[in-house]
């Protein structure tokens, strides 16, 4: 089977959800009219990835300034499944494409980098959480668990979901493979291009297409009063994109690109990931499962569990 698919590389409207939606809603609309099916966003789309915020947490200190920054961040995250999500399932319905975008998730007092997946009729599907947040990341953001490690078995393959540097955790790499994941959506604030060297292995170690989205995105797109380590003028540019795709062979088939907002589109060909497999396959015939073997702990870790029962009687 052959289709289009796309990588959304624009940035969010910083911690204002309704705006950051009315923009993805229309990027989906575009790239549908493109005849793209698949559609992945970058990491933190909605809304927003709080670049050169250092939100006040020297070690052993928060400052007031800080607990306001986080306030607002707050704000700006929604809850999933809600009803930016019955917007954006919505457009993926009118686009007829399965999209994958990143959202910061409000859950209780605590807020995830999470990605969520929407069906070609507009149902929202399932979520995955990141589950290691980046160095000053852990201050604002909480750890995911095992139990939002979906990978989705479609028509256009099977896909699932890997965040950032999480691209850099080889256990959890080897835990989707063994899903079957060919299709590997990884959303991710990474603009460097050491970062394309990863996505081409992973592509070849995986034997998967690799979409790659990040925001471009500068300064001017941030409230005026946003505290920023990279300064005030609106034209710095805090990241610059540098998406792509990746075929199964590690060959880049579109991307990277570092100029500004785009949308970049390859073709798929699910026989080509069939083929690849000739000569590799790490969790089938290159697999060494007498000596290696991994462990996946896919329970929803609560730190609160309710016991309903009745008690005995003294």
């Amino acid at each position: 089977m052959r289709y289009k698919a796309a990588v959304v590389q624009a940035g969010s409207v910083p911690f204002h959800p309704e705006a950051s939606v009315d923009k993805a809603c229309g990027l989906i609309a575009e790239a549908g009219r493109e005849g793209a099916r698949l559609i992945v966003f970058p990491e933190a789309f909605i809304s927003g990835y709080p670049k050169g915020c250092h939100f006040g947490a020297p070690v052993g200190y928060r400052t007031p300034e800080g607990r306001e920054d986080f306030f607002r961040y707050q704000a700006g995250a929604i809850t999933v499944p809600g009803p930016e999500t019955d917007r954006l399932g919505e457009a993926a319905r009118e686009a007829g494409a399965f999209v994958v975008i990143g959202v910061i998730e409000r859950d209780g007092g605590t807020l995830y980098c999470t990605v969520i997946f929407f069906g070609a009729d507009g149902a929202y599907l399932g979520k995955h959480r990141k589950l290691m947040p980046t160095v000053a990341e852990r201050v604002v953001w909480g750890f995911g668990d095992g139990s939002t490690l979906p990978v989705f078995n479609t028509e256009l393959g099977n896909v699932g979901s890997v965040i950032c540097w999480e691209n850099y955790m080889p256990a959890l790499r080897l835990a989707m493979y063994g899903k079957g994941v060919n299709i590997y959506c990884a959303p991710t604030a990474d603009d460097r291009d050491v970062w394309l060297a990863s996505m081409r292995h992973i592509a070849q170690e995986g034997r998967c297409f690799v979409f790659s989205a990040c925001q471009y995105i500068t300064r001017g797109a941030y409230d005026e009063d946003y505290r920023c380590a990279r300064g005030d003028e609106p034209g710095t540019v805090l990241l610059r994109g540098n998406s792509v795709i990746v075929d199964p062979m590690g060959e880049i088939i579109a991307g990277p690109y570092a100029e500004g907002e785009t949308i970049l589109y390859a073709d798929v060909d699910l026989d080509l990931i069939q083929h690849t497999k000739f000569e590799f396959d790490v969790v089938g015939h290159y697999a060494r499962p007498d000596i290696f073997s991994l462990q996946v702990n896919e329970q929803p870790l609560s730190p609160v569990r309710y016991m309903n029962g009745t008690a005995p009687k003294a």
